[in-house]
């Protein structure tokens, strides 16, 4: 035995009491060796076109007016817990699919290439929607993506199929044609390209938020990817006048709810239940989704502000089904779905 050897058998003798290991690097996986250093050593396959890139930028028009309607909004909703002015300012509008706060994709125990291997076969396992051979992932505006199981993957794909099977399993929208959705705090429009693409009598589908750089790239992403008179970006301003217009039968929020403050998310929910929307599906971000209580980033717990609206709890599901997979896959969270009382 060398004297390295000996000593990390040593160290290791003595952390173990304290619940940690010591290995050698020959048996670990690079990544577990170290940490990304830079997300520029992912390689994304699809380059930013040019007019994209010219149209991106803060100093554009379209998103001024975005910012110039935010500034009118409530008070309620303009206390951030997450997305301070400062915070939004942050993103690369450019690479808005990248690693960033919209869609994290790398840098921790949930995010890594083992959890993005478990994560697609578990998804070819579940799929029963089959939207693993109907759905593709190009790499577009610099998302994070690995080849596994002979295709590209991202965690914008594996996310949608999975919450799009969840969706299906209790209010069956793979066989309607009749369900209109709105996406609160929808983001680039993730799950609307997605569920537009799956579905092709899908009605519009509307996304809305508060932040000007979110609706922004939404609008551009969603008319990008060819879905121009299918989806409708609704400023956060417009809510009501959206609600009273159109019957909406299932409203989205995923991972946004968790970075409002409770406040917000009561005046979510007002609008929602005063308008008689049926459905309200929420996925909280990964940890806070602990035993029966519904939190936000900073722990409160989001279910009483939801069921004092009228919203029951009809459905709550772990993202994987498989234990496991729900410890080591892709971002564990869970999935909730209520429904408004008559």
């Amino acid at each position: 035995m060398t004297i390295s050897a000996s000593v990390a058998r040593s160290m290791d003798r003595v952390t173990r009491k304290l619940g940690y290991r010591v290995f050698p690097d020959s048996v670990l996986h690079p990544s577990q060796i170290r940490e990304i250093e830079s997300f520029d050593e992912i390689e994304t396959p699809t380059p930013i076109p040019e007019e994209s890139a010219a149209y991106l930028q803060r100093g554009n028009q379209r998103l001024l007016e975005f910012r110039q309607l935010y500034a009118g909004l409530d008070v309620e909703l303009k206390t951030p817990l997450v997305w301070t002015e400062e915070f939004a300012a942050t993103p690369d509008l450019i690479n808005f699919r990248g690693n960033n706060m919209w869609v994290h994709q790398l840098g921790n125990r949930e995010l890594n290439e083992q959890a993005y291997l478990l994560t697609t076969y578990y998804v070819l396992a579940n799929d029963r929607l089959g939207l693993m051979q109907k759905l593709s992932e190009d790499g577009a505006f610099g998302a994070i993506v690995f080849d596994i199981a002979g295709r590209p993957v991202s965690r914008d794909l594996l996310d949608s199929i999975l919450e799009i099977n969840f969706l299906d399993r209790h209010l069956g929208i793979a066989s309607r044609d009749d369900i209109s959705i709105l996406d609160i705090g929808a983001g680039y429009g993730r799950l609307a390209h997605r569920m537009l693409a799956a579905f092709p009598s899908l009605p519009t589908f509307r996304c809305t938020d508060v932040i000007a750089e979110s609706s922004f790239v939404c609008e551009y992403y969603l008319r990008s990817r060819g879905h121009a008179n299918r989806f409708e970006v609704v400023p956060a301003t417009g809510i009501n006048k959206c609600l009273k217009s159109n019957r909406i039968d299932l409203a989205i929020n995923i991972h946004s709810f968790s970075e409002c403050t409770l406040q917000a998310v009561g005046w979510w929910l007002d609008q929602l239940a005063n308008h008689g929307v049926r459905h309200l599906m929420i996925v909280p971000n990964a940890g806070n989704h602990c035993g029966q209580l519904l939190r936000n980033n900073v722990g409160e717990d989001m279910l009483p502000v939801v069921e004092r609206r009228g919203y029951t709890l009809i459905a709550r599901e772990n993202k994987y089904s498989d234990p496991k997979v729900q410890k080591f896959g892709l971002n564990p969270t869970c999935h909730w779905l209520f429904e408004l009382r008559a």
